[in-house]
């Protein structure tokens, strides 16, 4: 049986950033893209966008879909005065994708909300970045540590509550494998 492909879309917006996160919610609710039977099937529930402030991230199993999400999110943000910034964004697919029709850079990977996303969803890279970083983290609190005025129960206390958030930041949606257990 032959996978479906996952689509990823990353549309950015030009205007002022305090208006531009009440209308890019306007836009995304006035868009239609709840009734739409486009996106990825996820407990029996077709999900096709996912927002955080001015970041939007548009899901299909197809091209024509996503063409379908991009041209409704592009036909409500021009009500409204505002224009998808195409030099902004960004498509991955995570399937075979021989040409795109769609205008934006196509990418293997991208940051997205502080995690790295690849097309083929590995999160190795993912691990071993955070590792390094809850290490300087770690450095930071050398003189903390070594200090005989701060009791071990307190050390312990300030590293699971420094070092640990920096090093599983994402963490929930990492998909672990054996060798990195």
């Amino acid at each position: 049986m032959k996978k479906k492909a996952e689509t990823f879309i990353l549309p950015d917006f030009k205007a002022d950033y305090k208006a531009l996160i009440i209308k890019a919610e306007y836009i995304m609710r006035n868009a239609g893209l709840e009734e739409a039977q486009a996106g990825i099937k996820i407990a029996g529930r077709h999900i096709n966008n996912l927002r955080c402030a001015d970041n939007t991230t548009l899901m299909a199993e197809s091209e024509e879909e996503l063409k379908s999400l991009l041209m409704k999110v592009k036909e409500e943000s021009e009500k409204v005065g505002l224009k998808l910034n195409i030099q902004k964004t960004k498509i991955m697919a995570s399937g075979p994708i021989t040409s795109w029709q769609i205008d934006g850079e196509t990418v293997s990977d991208f940051i997205f909300w502080g995690s790295k996303m690849t097309a083929d969803g590995d999160c190795s890279h993912e691990i071993k970045r955070c590792l390094p970083l809850g290490s300087k983290a770690m450095t930071s609190l050398d003189s903390i540590l070594k200090s005989r005025d701060i009791t071990l129960p307190t050390k312990v206390r300030l590293v699971k509550a420094v070092v640990f958030p920096v090093v599983t930041y994402g963490c929930e949606s990492w998909i672990i494998k054996k060798a990195e257990h």
